[in-house]
Order: structure tokens, then C-alpha cells, then sequence
């Protein structure tokens, strides 16, 4: 994948980083799930269709509320991993391989779309006339996202500054609070419904923050393998100085919840 607003353009494929995307990436606090579910989104009756899936994190953590999922990314590695921890859990969950931008159901499938840590990546002009369509009438979007915050935390500083080392290119870096700002997509589509932001304590072992780092776009997704085994390395030697065995990084969550216009 490459976008020319994302890493100067360089390319990045979360693919490559399915197996430590599978292992690290399913961070998100217990808090995070229930703000989603005592908004009304995600739980039993509802057809739900989870857009940029990677491997299934939102629909297995949110499947025990009882909605039926869809669940579509671009990347086969990703879509076969969330196929094989949901089976696992003897989760049924509809998984398939699709970019958003080439998603196709009919009108009226779903009562709940979600796009978590992914929207940025997709063709608004495309997509969001066919979530529209696909919603039914009272259906609501929701955008979700989570970042750690660099300025309060020197794990995530130094880690960032050691990736920008690698990868001078990236700019998934230097996350703060801002006010969540209302998106000129949602015009004559959705209405904005609700704009929540909170902060969150994530909880790490060195080996967990390694691997959540790993599976960045500016690491796993587009370095050489080469690279990526000379970033761990340094990147361990730095946690060995500055980390306790286990820590709390502080994040911020925002979700921008949006109701259909029919």
C-alpha cells in the first residue's frame, strides 16, 4: 500500500507483520470496549461490519456482546490470522479479504460499521457513500482510534525517535490531545452524533512494547527484514536502560461516532 499523505509516500504492507501483529497488537484496555458498548454499538441484535479488520482485534474482543460480525481487510496474512484466533475461540465471525474501497454488500446490511486505527488509509470519496448505503436507516459509523502519548512518556519518546532513526520517512509519530475535529467527509452522508476522548493506561512487559513497536507501520510494515532485526536489537539494548520489566504507557483514545443520513 502507499499514500502519498502517509510516510512521504513510502510504501508499507501490515501483512509482513502478521504474526507479531496478532501477538502484540490486541492491546486494547477492557475500558475501551465498553465505552463502545454502553453507546449503544456492537451488541446483540446488530449486524456489524468492522472495516480494516487487521486480525479481527475489535470483532473477537466485542464478540461476547453478542452482535454478528463481517470483518474485511486488504492483507490475506492479516485475514488468515484473525481466522485462526477466532477459531480458537470457536468465534463465529464472517472474515474476508477486501479493501474497503472494494467492499460490496447490499443496501441496508448493516446497523454498525467500525473502522479502528485504520480510516486514515482509506479513498473517502469511495468509501463513505458506500457505508452510507450499506447502513440501514438509524445505522451509525464509528471511528475509532488510540495513540500513545510521546511528550508524557519517555518509553514512547525514545522508542519513537529510535524508529525515526530507521525510518526517517514515518510520521505515525507525535500524537497529542487534539480536540477531535468534525470531518467535511461526513456532509449529506452522516450527521455527528457524538466525539468522545479520553486517556488510557496500556499495560507493557519489554517484550510486549517490542512487539507493539515491531508491528508499526514505521517498523514491521516497511523496513527490510535486515532492518527490522538491527531496530530490535537497538531497540532492546534501549528499553534494557530506561524500562522497568513492566510498565503503564499512557494513550489516547478518541471515537467519532456518526449517524446515518437516509
Amino acid at each position: 500500500m502507499m499514500k502519498t499523505h502517509i510516510d512521504q509516500g513510502q510504501s508499507f504492507d501490515f501483512g509482513r507483520t502478521s504474526d507479531d501483529y496478532a501477538k502484540f497488537r490486541d492491546l486494547y484496555p477492557e475500558e475501551f470496549y465498553k465505552h463502545i458498548t454502553q453507546l449503544g454499538l456492537c451488541v446483540k441484535g446488530q449486524d456489524v461490519l468492522d472495516l480494516g479488520t487487521g486480525t479481527g482485534v475489535l470483532p473477537r474482543n466485542l464478540y461476547r456482546f453478542g452482535a454478528r460480525f463481517t470483518a474485511a481487510d486488504i492483507s490475506d496474512n492479516q485475514i488468515r490470522e484473525a481466522k485462526r484466533l477466532s477459531a480458537n475461540k470457536q468465534q463465529n465471525i464472517s472474515y474476508l479479504v477486501s479493501s474497503a474501497e472494494d467492499i460490496s454488500f447490499p443496501d441496508n446490511s448493516f446497523d454498525v460499521i467500525t473502522a479502528c486505527q485504520c480510516f486514515t488509509y482509506f479513498d473517502k470519496a469511495v468509501i463513505v457513500p458506500k457505508m452510507q448505503k450499506m447502513l440501514r436507516p438509524g445505522g451509525h459509523f464509528a471511528e475509532l482510534f488510540l495513540a500513545w502519548l510521546p511528550a508524557e512518556d519517555e518509553i514512547a519518546d525514545s522508542s519513537e525517535k529510535l524508529i525515526l532513526k530507521y525510518n526517517p520517512n514515518w510520521n505515525g509519530c507525535g500524537y497529542s490531545r487534539l480536540p477531535i475535529a468534525t470531518p467535511t467527509w461526513a456532509e449529506s452522508y452522516f450527521r455527528v452524533e457524538q466525539k468522545i476522548a479520553f486517556d488510557i493506561p496500556v499495560h507493557f512487559t519489554k517484550e510486549s512494547w517490542m512487539g507493539r513497536i515491531r508491528a508499526c507501520r514505521g517498523v514491521g510494515a516497511s523496513l527490510s527484514d535486515e532492518m527490522v532485526t538491527a531496530f530490535d536489537k537497538e531497540h532492546s539494548r534501549l528499553l534494557d536502560k530506561i524500562a522497568p520489566s513492566e510498565f503503564d504507557i499512557l494513550h489516547y483514545a478518541t471515537m467519532l461516532i456518526c449517524e446515518v443520513i437516509k
